[in-house]
């Protein structure tokens, strides 16, 4: 484990644990203003970036500065659902975009004033978009943390829509199961500086609205894996959803699906977006997946 990797975890375990510790701290992030989901000035001044609105939210379209990209990626940033998307998840876009991906951005709507049901809406309305000029063979649907639960919920849920399915998914640090009901979840809750369970149910609650929590659409680990385009997960450690990464990538397995997991010793939640050795090289690892010629 770096050193990098040491200072960000206290960092998080001083700072972001504690807010989301108990019921009450959390009801209180969960109700607190949101922040800007405005594409930074540096993202901005090295990319092409536009805007175009679907099923009443914005979606922010980032390209190369000539134009020129060979494939397409939608993205789902995290943020347990109560959170904006954040400069580090922009960071990481950039450096797809550096290797010739073009890259949609949904800005979904947040709880407590939003909903899975109206995410899925907006996620299917934007991948109708790009199949319009993309072949879906061409797209990766990715996703990180809460982001990711939403990737792959929205990949499974995409036959019953009449949808072609994507030719990958990336998941990083996916949050797979709102109920955290995983009795390995415990254990592993004590070394992650980040996450808090408690916390983490009390989102789910206000996200779920009428769903239940087991519903796949909250919970896709509740959903079928059979079919899926091949998937790549990259989780630490030290993440609290790990034991639930390592129950999704069996089940694929053992269903004859296509998975792969890039697990890294030590590392904290959505290591790849963070800024560290680990995260550069987890980073390195995406993009090669996305570009790469072969999808195993």
């Amino acid at each position: 484990m770096s050193i990098q990797m040491r200072l960000v975890a206290g960092v998080m375990r001083l700072t972001r644990k504690r807010q989301m510790s108990t019921p009450a701290r959390a009801q209180r992030r969960i109700h607190a203003p949101k922040g800007s989901a405005e594409p930074t000035a540096a993202i901005r001044s090295r990319h092409t970036v536009t805007q175009y609105r679907e099923s009443g939210f914005d979606v922010h379209r980032v390209v190369p500065k000539d134009g020129r990209w060979t494939r397409s990626v939608l993205y789902l940033h995290g943020g347990a659902y109560i959170a904006e998307i954040a400069p580090q998840h922009y960071g990481f876009i950039s450096r797809l975009v550096d290797a010739g991906i073009r890259v949609d951005v949904p800005i979904y709507g947040l709880a407590p004033h939003h909903t899975a049901v109206q995410a899925y809406d907006l996620i299917a309305s934007v991948y109708r978009r790009l199949l319009a000029d993309t072949d879906p063979v061409q797209i990766t649907v990715m996703g990180d943390s809460a982001g990711a639960g939403l990737a792959l919920g929205f990949v499974q849920q995409s036959p019953d829509l009449g949808l072609p399915l994507p030719g990958h998914v990336v998941l990083v640090s996916p949050w797979l199961d709102a109920t955290l009901s995983n009795p390995e979840v415990v254990a592993v809750e004590r070394r992650d500086p980040w996450l808090s369970s408690v916390g983490l149910r009390e989102a789910a609650r206000v996200w779920a609205g009428d769903l239940p929590l087991d519903d796949p659409r909250v919970s896709p680990i509740r959903g079928s894996t059979r079919g899926l385009p091949p998937v790549d997960i990259w989780c630490g450690t030290r993440d609290l959803f790990l034991p639930d990464v390592l129950a999704l990538t069996r089940d694929i397995l053992d269903g004859g699906g296509r998975a792969r997991l890039t697990q890294c010793a030590g590392a904290i939640h959505v290591y790849p977006v963070l800024p560290t050795p680990e995260g550069r090289t987890a980073t390195r690892e995406i993009v090669a997946s996305v570009v790469g010629p072969s999808r195993r």
